[in-house]
């Protein structure tokens, strides 16, 4: 009986001292406030409301009662009263946590599962401007690594596919940002997955989802399609984002560090079945080789591209993860103003009328060792080129068979020309070559106005190596805007003197 009575006293004191909050919820305190009542239990913490602790709470300052909580307790009441509803009050964080991962594992009674108390705590919950809070930006990292570190009951049990997270988050450039600049509005877990409706990657509505990333990230990096290094033309991130990469196809969710990341589905991955010589499928009733030469992709210019970057339709999450693949690659995602062109072209406008005739990328770029136009092995380095438009344009073959006498012999006359002469003779890799006069990607022929060997523009096209001569030309009686002449009569240009492929 003393020791009731000498506790009694000690509540009388809590009280006296205590809010408004207490007051009301004296009774509750009665028992709640001592810590000898509940001595001994495993789960004592739970069970002791220390006043103070409470009044600094977001609950106590907004003068919240013990029973506005705890509906179901009378005095006296059962030892296990229902778990606290938090979604009577907090009705949207209530709703998407139980949409969520966590939400949906509690509802399936994991034993496992996160809920409300476990990440903002019971009676001391603080708001996450609090620094000391749980959910405070600088333990934001810590607190969900309670769960998602390695070793941890959760990554032992359960299939994530991300490992090492936590240790990789703070060596990752926003680790790095938070732990050592100190830098609060730097990205942490909740930035990119949320706070309560964290969903996997592979549902739609995830904001890491493959579709969604880039909304997320531009939270933080706002114009990305402006600051961003110009691997990608910027206004595809807004017009046209399903033909370029996602944000985490080239940076790491975890490790955001100038890295290229495969999305799940890693080169390896892809070459356990790809790297095979004897790996072939049937495209258009013909058996074509699937075969990928490892060596010859790391050596070639997108050896830093990994596969998904290109092949973006691939599912990691699946099995084989190409199976959802459908659609040719999209050169133009990167390499958006040589499509363009092309696209204008008369390679390309033939190409669109789906003649079998026309040439595309991979006709003069190799499909995984492409190579870079400075490289001398490659087939766009100068020295090459002739070769490479004769595989068209030599006698016989389907782009001079086309052509007809309009332009016979093209490539037999260039090999014999001052230009052929100086490249193929004497290694002198300024010397004009197809693409000098042509271009690379935007080839029209003579009678179009666009073209760069169009009478009005040749002018300008020899200028770009005969330094000056564009100039004398103009000043001369043959210039079109100068000279006076019988209507509708031509004046001569450069190829009319020098003519266009012997040029001596």
């Amino acid at each position: 009986m003393g020791r009731l009575w000498c506790w009694a006293a000690t509540v009388g004191t809590l009280l006296i001292a205590a809010p408004a909050w207490a007051q009301e919820s004296g009774d509750c305190l009665m028992c709640h406030g001592s810590t000898e009542l509940f001595a001994g239990r495993r789960d004592a913490a739970r069970f002791v409301v220390r006043p103070a602790t409470y009044e600094r709470s977001v609950h106590g300052v907004a003068g919240v009662s013990c029973v506005m909580c705890h509906a179901d307790a009378q005095i006296p009441h059962e030892t296990e009263l229902w778990p606290v509803d938090c979604g009577r009050c907090h009705t949207g964080p209530t709703e998407q946590y139980r949409n969520s991962v966590h939400g949906r594992a509690a509802a399936r009674n994991d034993a496992l599962a996160p809920t409300c108390s476990d990440c903002h705590g019971i009676h001391d919950i603080a708001s996450p401007g609090d620094p000391n809070a749980p959910t405070g930006v600088m333990n934001i990292p810590q607190l969900c690594g309670r769960c998602h570190h390695e070793g941890s009951p959760v990554s032992r049990a359960r299939n994530i596919p991300q490992d090492s997270i936590l240790e990789n988050y703070s060596e990752s450039m926003h680790g790095e940002g938070l732990y050592r600049r100190g830098l609060t509005v730097t990205a942490v877990c909740t930035s990119c997955h949320g706070s309560h409706e964290i969903l996997p990657h592979t549902d739609a509505r995830s904001t890491i989802h493959r579709n969604n990333v880039a909304a997320t990230c531009v939270q933080c990096h706002t114009q990305i399609e402006r600051v961003h290094r110009q691997v990608i033309e910027g206004r595809l991130w807004e017009t046209e984002p399903h033909r370029i990469p996602a944000c985490v196809d080239c940076h790491q969710p975890h490790k955001v560090r100038r890295v290229f990341y495969e999305a799940g589905a890693a080169n390896r991955d892809c070459l356990m079945c790809h790297g095979k010589p004897e790996l072939s499928g049937v495209a258009r009733g013909e058996t074509v080789s699937l075969y990928v030469d490892e060596q010859g992709h790391n050596g070639s210019a997108h050896g830093g591209t990994a596969c998904a970057q290109c092949h973006s339709e691939v599912t990691a999450s699946l099995v084989r993860p190409c199976a959802t693949i459908r659609s040719p690659v999209d050169c133009s995602a990167c390499h958006l103003a040589p499509v363009e062109q092309y696209r204008a072209s008369a390679h390309g406008k033939l190409a669109a009328e789906g003649s079998s005739d026309a040439p595309g990328c991979l006709d003069c770029h190799d499909k995984h060792a492409t190579a870079s136009r400075r490289w001398p092995a490659s087939a766009t380095f100068p020295r090459n080129v002739p070769d490479l438009c004769a595989k068209c344009h030599r006698q016989g073959e389907v782009a001079a068979r086309r052509i007809g006498e309009r332009q016979p012999l093209v490539v037999a006359r260039y090999v014999e020309s001052i230009h052929g002469k100086g490249l193929l003779e004497s290694g002198l890799v300024v010397t004009a070559t197809c693409t000098n006069c042509h271009t690379a990607h935007g080839e029209l022929p003579a009678s179009d106005s666009g073209s760069t060997v169009h009478p009005t523009n040749v002018a300008a096209t020899c200028g770009t190596c005969h330094h000056g001569i564009e100039e004398r030309f103009k000043a001369s009686v043959h210039w079109s805007e100068t000279a006076r002449t019988d209507e509708g009569r031509e004046l001569p240009t450069c190829k009319d003197c020098h003519t266009s492929h012997t040029i001596r």
